[in-house]
């Protein structure tokens, strides 16, 4: 008389079925998904005795859940990186690792164009102006606190402005009496030299070298007949 072959769980008979042996008993397919198979870390349902299975570090898959946590590409049959618990292409696993843009906080990996400033790195496309939004880039451009100008905002928005000409002031300058003026546009108005530097003499907001503050604006002296120049400014 043959011995009885049976589900160890639910006592089916198993001969003539498909069977599963686990741990040393003999189980029918249903009671294998509901006693013995693994679950799957991805879409939490039970990983059938004829399904294939992904097995990493004591967690398991099935073979099409095994996919890049970013991407979502397969990885059963590839390579792939494990990473904080994540498992990672290595295309993503690269791009995990590589600084993010403070523009658009997306990865910057090899090949981008971008712009370092003191240890926070932008794409290029993302470096911009914060008043007029036009891409900086790698052209010029001026912090102020947070944020960044182009050339042509930070003009308008913070420098000074030569009172003679109304243009900005970008580099070097003069003050005179409080008001800033261009190197080349604080000049005598007779002889047009400039006068930053020197000895000049203002006359009702006229501003004069010496020279031709003696010939032409000085009144001359009736006993000796030279000009009475006073105390020239320097």
């Amino acid at each position: 008389m043959s011995e009885k072959f049976d589900c160890h769980y639910c006592r089916d008979p198993l001969q003539g079925k498909k069977y599963v042996q686990k741990d040393g008993r003999h189980c029918c397919l249903k009671c294998f998904d509901k006693f013995c198979a693994n679950t799957c870390v991805d879409c939490r349902k039970p990983i059938s005795a004829d399904a294939k299975e992904v097995h990493y570090k004591n967690r398991y898959w099935h073979d099409n859940c095994f996919r890049c946590a970013k991407c979502l590409h397969p990885l059963a049959s590839e390579t792939f990186v494990s990473k904080d618990g994540k498992i990672l292409c290595n295309k993503c696993a690269t791009r995990e690792d590589s600084p993010r843009c403070k523009g658009c906080f997306k990865a910057i990996v090899a090949g981008d164009q971008n712009v370092e400033y003191k240890g926070t790195v932008w794409h290029k496309d993302c470096f911009t102006c914060s008043n007029c939004k036009q891409v900086i880039g790698t052209g010029s451009f001026f912090p102020k606190g947070e944020d960044f100008y182009c050339v042509t905002c930070h003009e308008t928005k913070f420098a000074k402005h030569c009172v003679k000409c109304n243009k900005a002031i970008t580099s070097g300058g003069i003050t005179y009496q409080d008001q800033p003026w261009h190197a080349e546009c604080f000049v005598c108005v007779t002889c047009s030299k400039k006068l930053a530097g020197q000895r000049f003499t203002a006359v009702e907001d006229q501003y004069y070298c010496v020279d031709c503050y003696k010939n032409f604006v000085a009144k001359k002296c009736a006993g000796c007949k030279n000009p009475i120049t006073g105390r020239l400014k320097s």
